[in-house]
């Protein structure tokens, strides 16, 4: 950890705030998310319908405006947007621990997601932007503090929630108002060198800024290519989970095994994240370093795989290796290469934006990877309902090592043909000064 707190500290002041306030930033939300559907169900009995709109609101209002959110940053600079959203989520989850009317809750999860589309992509492209020919290593960092807040998060939670899960949402509320002090205080303000270097004559229009960046294909083909890597990430939360509670069950055992798994997911990032990034950026490219970790995340499904071959267990400790093991090993798996690729991925957007609205491009991207989790995360839960039913456990592992693989060869090819290279620079048109 003394590694990592030096390695941070060698950026300059504004990359290290970042940092600090991603890591904030992920704690606050993940203390107070995991436990928001228990309180609409159970302490305002709300019907499951209605705590399902709730969280599509806060998710929809997230992914829907994310390209919103980085034109803005990109048209106004990164630090007000940082600011807008962190004041946002403030009021947003104060509001979702006082109030039990479904407008109201509403209203606050909209807050709470357009909060994360305002402060997303300004993040990404302020770091990028101050850590310059160190983004790589920088993003790699960045993640360290993003998953450390992902880890810490539900654990303060847990125990405010035990006491009042208003507590919580106040708490939550309280960290997003010091942090959006903070950085109005101490963040220096920063714009992109696109809309530093703007000549004085007539602005582009969002709606030609728009057209621009999907016009650049490549860019697009490297979105679309990724989608499969979000995917394939989520499945920690979703199909491993659900599969530790298939074989272990509801007690003491399943949730043992649930907290194994999510610990070395969030723990192995934290403790490997800077020294994966090191080894690979020594020795290969990044469309190289890319395909092999959608590569090594699809593989991560093979212990899945496996374990469908093995006879279910009566009980005692081979039924909770059975159920702990294999998942594990696969999230493990997951978040290596999740470390392969976020770093390179980050740093290859930025590169193929060829440092022109840098956050519209975040967005647009988060967008893109956000609607692909979405479909994703739908039809893999269709896939081990219908593999359930019809006796075929193996085939959703089957179908996500597949996913991985075929993302991995697109990526191998974009690489193989220079599509991730950065686009020419464009020359500068000349400007006629009215006399």
């Amino acid at each position: 950890m003394k590694g990592t707190i030096a390695q941070m500290r060698s950026y300059e002041r504004s990359v290290q705030l970042l940092m600090v306030n991603q890591f904030t930033i992920n704690l606050g939300f993940y203390m107070l998310m995991p436990y928001l559907a228990a309180h609409l169900s159970g302490t305002l009995g709300m019907a499951g319908w209605v705590v399902g709109l709730v969280l599509g609101v806060r998710n929809f209002s997230q992914q829907g405006m994310f390209l919103v959110g980085g034109t803005l940053a990109d048209r106004l600079g990164y630090k007000p947007m940082i600011v807008a959203g962190c004041v946002l989520r403030t009021v947003g989850f104060a509001t979702l621990g006082l109030v039990d009317s479904l407008p109201a809750l509403l209203a606050a999860s909209a807050a709470t997601g357009l909060a994360g589309a305002l402060f997303n992509p300004a993040v990404r492209a302020y770091l990028a932007a101050d850590a310059g020919e160190r983004r790589v290593e920088a993003f790699s960092l960045f993640n360290v503090f993003y998953q450390a807040g992902i880890l810490l998060g539900p654990l303060v939670g847990m125990v405010l929630t035990g006491v009042d899960f208003r507590i919580t949402c106040l708490v939550s509320a309280a960290i997003f108002a010091v942090l959006s002090i903070v950085q109005i205080r101490a963040l220096p303000a920063r714009r992109g060198d696109d809309a530093k270097n703007r000549k004085d004559g007539e602005r582009e229009s969002v709606l030609s800024q728009w057209r621009g960046i999907l016009a650049n294909r490549p860019f697009l083909l490297f979105s679309v290519a990724m989608i499969g890597s979000y995917v394939l990430m989520f499945q920690v939360y979703l199909a491993l989970p659900l599969e530790v509670r298939r074989v272990g069950g509801e007690g003491n055992s399943g949730t043992a095994a649930m907290a194994l798994l999510f610990a070395v997911s969030g723990l192995s990032t934290v403790l490997f994240q800077t020294r994966v990034t090191a080894w690979c950026k020594a020795r290969m490219e990044p469309g190289r370093a890319l395909t092999w970790g959608l590569l090594l995340m699809g593989v991560a499904f093979v212990p899945m795989i496996a374990a469908t071959a093995v006879p279910v267990p009566d009980g005692g400790a081979a039924l909770w290796l059975l159920a702990a093991v294999p998942p594990t090993l696969a999230a493990f798996l997951l978040a290596v290469g999740t470390m392969i690729v976020y770093p390179f991925e980050m740093d290859t957007i930025v590169r193929l934006s060829g440092d022109r609205l840098v956050a519209t491009h975040y967005g647009l991207y988060n967008t893109i990877c956000g609607v692909g989790i979405t479909l994703g995360n739908l039809l893999t839960g269709v896939a081990l309902d219908a593999a359930r039913a019809a006796g075929l456990s193996a085939l959703p592992w089957i179908a996500l090592l597949a996913l991985g693989l075929a993302c991995a060869a697109a990526l191998y090819g974009l690489h193989r043909t220079g599509r991730l290279a950065p686009p020419p620079v464009r020359e500068a048109q000349p400007q006629h000064v009215s006399a």
